[in-house]
């Protein structure tokens, strides 16, 4: 008999919680030979945690996990990883805009063997700006880093225990995990699935944290910042020689040269930009760096309920 962990990050999802477990049990839950639902805390600041208690106490197969405070969703759901266990994990979003059938299609691929199974957006139903920066993210994801990534892209997943171990192995931070989870391979398959807009509660998914996932995609799994700062450097090497001679040649035939001062100085000043901006790559890289020299947890568990009981059970 397998059994399915269902891996819930909350952060501010106190007036979902309840209504998500219900339509899980509703849909769901009786049709699964065993399971257990980890919701974790990640720092909300309302009573997400009140409530999820609440859950635990209708339904003896949840377990909770509170984080120290907020890490971040990525660091959520792997710390729901850490301590799951299931045979598979499977991520579940709490603000209701995937349905709950979608856990039973990922499970049903688990079982034809695949270890990996990525719930890919086929549609969502969001405004015309939203979707083109997702579709951007995802393009440039699959163009310069991932090219596995798929054209919708994901936030759900299903994951096989032997995957877990990996993950969990990996610890990494300042990365993102839906790109870890690309990145292992193992064998995989995708279910496709329409994106409901958001109907209750408001989106913690602010502008600061889709740049900062952008930012450690693109440095934790791709070589082209580094490639495009060469690059960059030896076209404007290649520009600093012919302006050179074309100074050289203009003071030997005795040309005045003081008619082209205004755009030397706007090539000079936009040099000192783009010089400015690979120092803050590098910058990117050298932090990067020493923040995992400092081996410090990419996450913090404070508070955990349901597993004592289950292990005095056994």
């Amino acid at each position: 008999m397998s059994k399915l962990s269902i891996i819930v990050p909350v952060y501010w999802n106190s007036d979902t919680l309840m209504l998500l477990y219900q339509d899980m049990k509703e849909k769901i839950l009786h049709k699964l030979e065993a399971y257990e639902i980890v919701f974790v805390d990640d720092g909300s600041g309302d009573n997400s945690w009140e409530i999820m208690n609440q859950i635990r106490d209708i339904d003896e197969n949840v377990r909770l996990v509170k984080l120290s405070r907020n890490f971040g969703e990525h660091a959520a759901i792997l710390a729901g990883l850490s301590v799951c266990t299931g045979d598979c994990a499977v991520t579940k979003q709490a603000d209701l805009q995937e349905d709950s059938e979608l856990i039973l299609q990922l499970y049903d691929k688990w079982k034809e063997g695949n270890k990996v199974v990525l719930a890919v957006r086929a549609d969502r139903d969001e405004g015309a700006v939203q979707k083109f920066f997702a579709n951007l993210y995802y393009t440039m994801m699959r163009k310069l880093v991932i090219k596995d990534m798929p054209k919708g892209g994901f936030d759900c997943y299903l994951l096989d225990r032997q995957v877990i171990e990996v993950l969990l192995m990996l610890d990494e931070k300042n990365s993102a995990l839906t790109l870890q989870v690309l990145w292992v391979g193992f064998k995989s398959d995708k279910v496709y699935f329409h994106r409901k807009a958001r109907e209750i509660g408001k989106s913690r998914w602010t502008l600061s944290k889709k740049i900062k996932l952008v930012v450690d995609s693109m440095m934790s799994f791709s070589y082209f910042p580094v490639r495009f700062m060469s690059f960059l450097g030896s076209a404007y090497a290649v520009v600093a020689v012919i302006m050179a001679v074309v100074l050289v040649a203009q003071r030997v035939s005795g040309v005045e040269d003081m008619p082209g001062w205004t755009s030397l100085m706007v090539v000079m000043l936009f040099s000192f930009g783009v010089i400015m901006v690979m120092l803050g790559l590098l910058g990117e890289y050298i932090w990067r760096a020493l923040d995992a020299s400092r081996n410090r947890p990419p996450f913090l568990i404070d508070e955990t309920k349901g597993f004592d009981e289950k292990k005095k059970a056994q």
